[in-house]
């Protein structure tokens, strides 16, 4: 496991973590959560990398490793994440590893990533995790769908003009954000399709143009990827071959999974094989 740094073209650095073997059969980028730090994904990396594969993690301009100096003032935005992080870590994994297949598994906006991101087409398949379409109505439960509007549309914006960027840790809710993401994710969640109603983000048909295989997990107690809200992120994918598989929890003897459940190490023995196979078969396609 090796320490790296990737600079991205448009300023700035990546900080990313390679796991590397000399017999890898495929390579594995993973793109992380909104508010979420690379060093969550070690378990399941370290699960990835066993199973024989070359395995990248690393974190958003603006968070974690990738931090540089004050967050106030920092103008990356979360379609910046999307297209322009995203493009430089993949384009990174292809020099580093030419002669073999690059795969990528996407958590939340990691999932969003893969749909929209101009290197997807630099991936051979790829696994989206607990994805959706964040608008706020999908949301089932009244008092979950109150609170995260509530943070989205009015605390948020309010904090965001307070201290420049979005102090998230303060609120138990990760890691701290640059300010122009959350008032992005923010606009999105009140727009009808979300980002795909945004008339500066050509997403629809950013989504449209991906044609790899797709492996697509729902989590029955997840509140927020429920299956309306992957219905809604999945609906403009029409020429991807997708794999969707809605799993309940209890089928697995697990207690939860939820939003960020599955890459803890309850699900190591059950639900990473799920994955782990999936992509060393895409692998041999």
């Amino acid at each position: 496991m090796n320490v790296i740094t990737i600079p991205v073209k448009q300023g700035g650095i990546l900080a990313a973590t390679l796991w590397e073997r000399s017999d890898a059969k495929g390579t594995v980028i993973l793109h992380p959560a909104t508010a979420v730090v690379q060093a969550f994904y070690k378990s399941f990396a370290d699960y990835l990398y066993e199973a024989g594969f070359n395995v990248v993690t690393y974190d958003y301009r603006g968070t974690g490793r990738s931090r540089t100096g004050m967050l106030r003032g920092c103008n990356v935005s979360m379609s910046d994440w999307i297209e322009q992080d995203v493009s430089c870590v993949t384009d990174w994994a292809k020099s580093r590893f030419p002669a073999l297949r690059i795969m990528a598994v996407g958590h939340s906006v990691g999932g969003h990533a893969i749909l929209l991101s101009s290197a997807t087409r630099s991936l051979h398949a790829a696994v989206i995790v607990a994805s959706h379409a964040g608008v706020t109505r999908t949301i089932k439960q009244t008092v979950e769908k109150i609170r995260v509007w509530s943070l989205l549309r009015l605390l948020a914006p309010v904090l965001c003009r307070i201290f420049g960027y979005m102090p998230a840790r303060r609120l138990g809710l990760g890691e701290d954000l640059p300010a122009p993401v959350m008032q992005q994710w923010g606009r999105w969640s009140a727009m009808p399709d979300y980002f795909y109603s945004d008339p500066q983000w050509d997403a629809r048909r950013r989504a449209g143009e991906v044609t790899l295989p797709l492996l697509v997990l729902g989590f029955d107690d997840d509140p927020w990827a429920n299956p309306d809200a992957i219905t809604r992120l999945m609906g403009p994918v029409k020429n991807a071959k997708i794999e969707r598989r809605e799993i309940r929890h209890a089928d697995f003897g697990i207690p939860s999974v939820g939003h960020m459940g599955f890459f803890r190490s309850r699900c190591a023995e059950t639900l990473w094989p799920e994955v782990g196979s999936w992509l060393a078969r895409e692998c041999l396609r």
